[in-house]
């Protein structure tokens, strides 16, 4: 029996509100295996990939959930304030980065290693950088006149979709940090094959928020 429009809507809002919470619990239970892993403070390596997973598994994908309309946790606040939070979530993931990037950078001089020379180090080096140009770019919606011949609706659709981008990357930094030596002699099995879907799952879900929101409502106003 085929289902009714009205069915079917519902149980893509269902579909979706799941998935918005699996990546709520993603967002928060991957940090924190990676802070029981590396131990932070029993070396200065420790730091690096528990402020990594802080910055771009649980702050980044916090402050894009909050413009979901279903699971943000701040649905039931202001736009302005919610707009607030994403800034201050962004900035913290972005300070996390940079720390992040700092130590290992610092860890391998001490150690005379080479600096960038694997897929991860030079994915999680792109990760940052854009990570601190999109942040810079986000000052153009709040100061919207600065650029003359954009609307602002424009701004908005031309930062969602970059700053997805920039979310990708950061996700497939974590995804080459566990193909790593360090992880992968603690992490086997089944266990790393579920640690390697949590990036993927969060991924996915900011990727259909993102194209629902931005990509979607374009394509049908032509």
């Amino acid at each position: 029996m085929a289902l009714t429009a009205e069915t079917e809507s519902r149980l893509y809002r269902s579909l979706r509100v799941a998935s918005g919470a699996a990546a709520h619990l993603v967002a928060l239970g991957f940090p924190a295996a990676v802070a029981v892993l590396a131990r932070p403070g029993s070396s200065l390596f420790s730091w690096h990939p528990l402020l990594m997973a802080l910055a771009f598994s649980f702050l980044m994908t916090e402050a894009l959930l909050i413009f979901s309309p279903e699971t943000s946790l701040l649905r039931s606040f202001s736009r302005k304030i919610r707009v607030r939070a994403h800034w201050a979530l962004q900035l913290l993931a972005l300070l996390c980065a940079l720390l992040g990037l700092g130590i290992i950078t610092y860890n391998k001089h001490l150690n005379g290693k080479g600096h960038f020379v694997t897929w991860h180090g030079l994915t999680g080096l792109l990760a940052v950088l854009y990570a601190s140009g999109q942040c810079a770019g986000g000052v153009l919606l709040l100061y919207p006149k600065l650029m003359k011949n954009w609307t602002l609706a424009k701004l908005k659709l031309y930062h969602a979709t970059s700053g997805l981008v920039g979310y990708l990357l950061g996700c497939a930094s974590l995804m080459l940090g566990m193909c790593s030596l360090w992880f992968t002699t603690t992490v086997t099995g089944a266990s790393w094959y579920l640690a390697m879907l949590c990036p993927l799952v969060t991924s996915l879900v900011i990727m259909n928020q993102v194209s629902n929101a931005y990509l979607y409502r374009k394509r049908s106003q032509h």
